[in-house]
């Protein structure tokens, strides 16, 4: 019943109810990568996508996968012997919104000031 109703009312929680029913009634079963996010397409192969094992997050797609769903290639990684290349890293996380996200000098999340400026401009200050 929970998993109804998060189908009914939630996107970020893998499928939509009108996801399933598409994917029962025109999916077609690609493969699975290591995450557990299963591929699909459609019969003329120009509609592709990814059912989420959880978390609907678009970075958690492997750089094989992530070819094929943007057709830039045409053969899913299960049919040929992908390996990934050196400089492709492994799948972080999103940090954004959490203490880890990236804070560059000067934001107000970091909690260092912001550099001076130079030049003939000065920040606007409240009462001075």
């Amino acid at each position: 019943m929970k998993k109804l109703l998060l189908e009914l009312f939630t996107w970020w929680n893998g499928q939509t109810i009108g996801t399933r029913f598409y994917t029962w009634r025109k999916g077609i079963r690609v493969g699975e990568d290591e995450a557990g996010n299963v591929y699909y397409k459609d019969s003329t192969g120009k509609r592709r996508w990814v059912i989420y094992n959880g978390e609907a997050e678009a970075s958690r797609i492997p750089p094989g996968w992530h070819g094929w769903m943007h057709h830039r290639v045409d053969t899913p990684p299960v049919d040929e012997a992908y390996q990934p290349r050196a400089w492709q890293k492994p799948h972080q996380p999103n940090q954004t919104g959490t203490a880890a996200a990236y804070r560059p000098q000067g934001s107000m999340a970091s909690g260092s000031s912001r550099p001076s400026v130079t030049g003939d401009y000065d920040a606007w200050t409240p009462g001075a």
